[in-house]
């Protein structure tokens, strides 16, 4: 069964049905995920660790997180037992702010290109299955996100990148978060509804555009979803 089967045949499964359609169709494929530990990303993780219970679960260390959101991820790698890989830039925060001083205010998106995309497209290259959390409604950017997609990596290699929650609705998000009494972020509770790097990340000022509180409103993508090319 190849990836176009898979593509077309997966939009009206459940996640776990669709999961059950990838894996099966691609057994050996080595496999990862990447988390934020946003409430999207902790679905899609309690789902999949149901079949990979030892799944790397790729963290990008930014080193500009929330200190609760790093209270959080310890958290749960120790309560859920998690294969957690803290994936790093070339630089740390010193060495980046004084090269650059704080290039997360003068340029974010060239911030997040080094702390975020480029380490992360390095640690992917081993795999050939990326789950992600994406959902279309999370930004315009991603109204058109394919539940199946084939990527290119500035490396050459091409792996399928696997968003189950794809057509989900933030109701349904908090529906199974307070159904399977998942716990979750504490900004959440302040009013946050896309949680980030905390330099660049603040309660918008709409809320049916989550994204909006990011970046001070100048745009919706750190880049990782946008700068890998899609193959299809």
């Amino acid at each position: 069964m190849g990836t176009t089967f898979v593509t077309e045949n997966v939009e009206n499964l459940s996640p776990e049905e669709m999961l059950g359609a990838v894996l099966d169709a691609h057994p050996t494929h080595p496999a990862c995920l990447t988390c934020s530990f946003q409430a999207e990303d902790m679905i899609v993780l309690d789902i999949v660790r149901q079949r990979i219970p030892a799944i790397p679960v790729l963290f990008l260390e930014t080193g500009y997180h929330f200190a609760e959101t790093y209270e959080y991820r310890d958290r749960m790698a120790k309560e859920w037992s998690l294969n957690l890989v803290n994936v790093l830039p070339q630089k740390t925060v010193d060495q980046h702010e004084s090269e650059f001083g704080m290039l997360y205010r003068i340029n974010p998106t060239a911030c997040c290109q080094l702390r975020k995309v480029e380490p992360l497209f390095e640690a992917l290259d081993p795999y050939q299955l990326w789950f992600t959390g994406l959902r279309r409604e999370q930004s315009p950017t991603r109204k058109n996100l394919k539940k199946v997609e084939e990527h290119h990596l500035p490396s050459g290699k091409t792996l399928l990148k696997v968003s189950l929650l794809a057509d989900w609705t933030w109701g349904q998000v908090w529906e199974y978060t307070a159904k399977h009494r998942i716990r979750y972020l504490p900004q959440y509770d302040q009013g946050y509804l896309s949680i980030g790097c905390e330099p660049c990340t603040a309660i918008p000022d709409d809320p049916k555009n989550p994204r909006s509180g990011r970046w001070g409103g100048k745009k919706l993508e750190c880049g990782i979803h946008t700068f890998s090319g899609n193959a299809q």
